[in-house]
């Protein structure tokens, strides 16, 4: 029987047995898989869904297929893994640690500043080269996702941001500040692999009532992440005169990074899998069949931008993340311009924006499971952007549309954080505010115009109703004499 309980765990990886996957009279195809049309099936096999044959042994068409490592799997099962908690927090935990190299130079920009010797801008570009750099590396690594999978991309980009985290430890001479750019430049092409996971992640391992909780805890981990490199490196890192004790301090720092990211490094190693035995969800069962490795790249996204709804969300995601990357990169010069020497308290007000935030989209991602309604928040809107772009463009690729969330997220981050700063610079802090809340106003009157066009959920749930419908049929039939003639038998 096909187990249709999306929570129901995985027991065990045995294979289905080859007497199961032998034609007869009662062999089925599962709703969940769609059948291409050029495909014919033999009048003898009825197709009803009420078997746990294996699609392949009814008909396999040619070129459905999705990219594993794992052999082929049972699309007519649908079951979760025990193993989704432990590679989602896997995730959470390597983005938090990545996150945090990207703020922690500007949570102590003036410190920064200092020792090396340099100016503010320069500064903000250690932040800001993580925005540049994603923004022409989307595609490549988007195309490796969709060849390779989730878990070469999780071994790529946990094994850069170590590489950039050490490679810092380099720079802690005040003539040095290249070699931590070089760092830092590691650092934002992991998170290239890193940013648009949590969709990907939340739809291959999880079930249809758990993919936006677990989507608010993969981007859980970079908020965190940024709460803490706002919290730790004033504390850590004083505002001292003497360069050298001020190296010593960065040190212990960078040291503490390095080390977190190489354990976090093995823990991928050893965690990730590429997907789990059985799709988790009717939708994702169906995404499988229809998944085609010689499907057009550039005809996906084309397909994306014809869809308005997934446009109005582009923007309003860049608008609303773009004006939280120019806050968080210039919190500390907003407030040591009012209040000089006061890094911690600039900290912890950094840290109280993300964690208002976190609680929301923690809050909002259990509430979309249940309502499948979409409100958005500051950092809430990190996640419930991601869930919503994959809602509205099913079964396009989820790395696909978040990447697009993310180059827009990305461009108007760029353009914000020199844009405020010149303001701050030139007209003080309250311009600079303005200029942002005129943007993100903007943001949420275009909210309003986008269609809950959920077509993930509309997936699963016709598959479930067909499901249902061919059953009673089925029971209905059954009770029906039917008379054989002679000349039949």
């Amino acid at each position: 029987m096909v187990n249709e309980g999306p929570n129901q765990e995985e027991s065990d990886d045995t294979p289905v047995p080859e007497s199961a996957l032998q034609a007869d009279p009662s062999v089925s195809v599962h709703p969940s898989v769609s059948v291409h049309p050029s495909v014919s099936i033999n009048p003898s096999v009825s197709v009803h869904p009420s078997s746990s044959a294996h699609p392949s042994a009814l008909a396999q068409p040619s070129g459905l297929a999705h990219p594993s490592s794992s052999g082929p799997e049972d699309l007519s099962v649908i079951k979760v893994s025990r193993r989704r908690w432990a590679v989602v927090l896997v995730f959470s935990c390597y983005s938090m640690c990545n996150s945090f190299q990207w703020i922690q130079y500007g949570s102590i920009n003036n410190i920064f500043m200092h020792f090396y010797g340099v100016s503010a801008f320069a500064i903000d570009w250690l932040s800001m080269c993580y925005m540049l750099t994603y923004i022409p590396l989307l595609l490549p690594v988007a195309w490796l996702l969709e060849k390779f999978g989730l878990r070469t991309i999780a071994l790529t980009g946990s094994a850069l941001n170590c590489l950039g985290a050490w490679v810092k430890l380099g720079s802690l001479k005040p003539h040095l500040f290249p070699v931590t750019v070089v760092g830092q430049l590691i650092c934002s092409v992991a998170q290239v692999f890193i940013l648009g996971m949590p969709s990907r992640i939340a739809s291959v391992w999880f079930g249809a009532n758990e993919v936006s909780t677990a989507c608010s805890v993969a981007v859980f981990g970079n908020q965190l992440g940024i709460a803490i490199g706002f919290l730790v490196p004033p504390v850590l890192v004083p505002n001292i005169e003497d360069r050298d004790e001020l190296a010593y301090h960065i040190s212990i720092m960078f040291y503490i990074i390095g080390g977190v990211a190489t354990l976090l490094l093995i823990l991928v190693i050893i965690v990730f899998k590429e997907k789990p035995k059985y799709p988790p969800s009717r939708a994702q069962s169906l995404s499988y069949a229809l998944t085609s490795p010689d499907a057009s790249y550039l005809g996906s996204i084309a397909r994306l931008f014809k869809n308005l709804n997934f446009v109005l969300l582009v923007i309003t995601y860049g608008l609303n993340a773009g004006a939280f990357y120019a806050l968080s990169t210039l919190l500390n010069r907003m407030v040591i311009w009012h209040y000089p020497g006061e890094e911690v308290n600039a900290g912890r007000i950094g840290l109280t924006i993300v964690i208002a935030g976190m609680l929301g989209a923690v809050i909002s991602g259990i509430w979309l499971d249940r309502s499948k309604t979409y409100n958005f928040f500051m950092t809430g809107y990190l996640p419930l952007g991601f869930e919503f772009a994959v809602e509205l463009t099913y079964p396009e690729s989820e790395g696909i549309s978040s990447g697009l969330l993310n180059i827009s997220a990305q461009v108007f981050g760029i353009i914000f954080t020199i844009s405020q700063g010149q303001i701050i610079d030139n007209y003080g802090t309250k311009p600079g505010n303005i200029f942002l809340c005129v943007f993100l106003t903007l943001g949420a009157a275009l909210t309003a115009f986008i269609k809950a066009d959920l077509r993930r959920q509309k997936a699963n749930k016709e598959t479930l109703e067909n499901k249902l419908q061919e059953e009673e049929e089925e029971s209905n039939t059954s009770k029906v004499p039917t008379a054989v003639s002679e000349d039949h038998l």
